[in-house]
């Protein structure tokens, strides 16, 4: 596994009930040596609070797009400079709508816009919205633009279904995180060079 010791993650959290577990991913990313912002959309703050992730990434979670400090009006672009991966865990569909047809009417979008570094997407829903070919498309332009997409297990759902649409465990989602740091670090151990 690629060390994850002094990167800077971005943690996206969007509306789904599944948003309770960004907790446990923050605080397993801060385990791992990261240092963690949160940024989280107004749906979000309706399934976890803010000063939860606050508390757990030791950061100031932004949910505002404007801040009060109007000195700090360009924060999307100084995060989308400072970071050097973005995860957003759960993506709800309405969230995988905006990204994929570059939307930026929230904070979250907003960054997405500004990131120069990989983002890692996780579609968190119940299977239908799921599966319904407008998710199912948008979820392929952000794969096409290089987005890495980790996939929704199966399981029992919030509506009591069951099939895809889980949010993966924890695990799974630092492994692929530390896979996509790992190809992405520029260390040149290994490479050949002809100069």
């Amino acid at each position: 596994m690629a060390e994850l010791e002094g990167k800077h993650i971005v943690v996206g959290v969007t509306g789904s009930i599944a948003a309770y577990k960004s907790a446990f991913l923050v605080r397993e990313l801060i385990k791992e040596g990261a240092d963690v912002r949160v940024i989280m959309t107004p749906a979000a703050c309706e399934f976890i609070t803010p000063l939860t992730m606050a508390t757990l990434s030791m950061n100031e979670v932004i949910v505002e797009m404007f801040p009060e400090n109007p000195a700090q009006g360009t924060w999307h672009i100084h995060l989308g400079m400072w970071a050097d991966l973005m995860i957003v865990a759960p993506a709800s569909a309405n969230t995988i709508a905006k990204l994929a047809h570059g939307f930026a009417d929230n904070a979250l979008c907003s960054l997405a816009l500004a990131l120069r570094c990989p983002m890692v997407v996780a579609p968190v829903m119940d299977m239908d919205m799921l599966q319904h070919i407008a998710t199912q498309e948008n979820v392929e332009i952000l794969r096409e633009r290089g987005v890495t997409i980790i996939e929704p297990e199966e399981g029992e759902l919030a509506s009591g279904l069951k099939g895809p649409g889980r949010m993966p465990e924890i695990p799974v989602i630092i492994e692929i995180i530390d896979d996509v740091v790992a190809a992405n670090t520029g260390d040149l151990d290994g490479k050949h060079i002809l100069i």
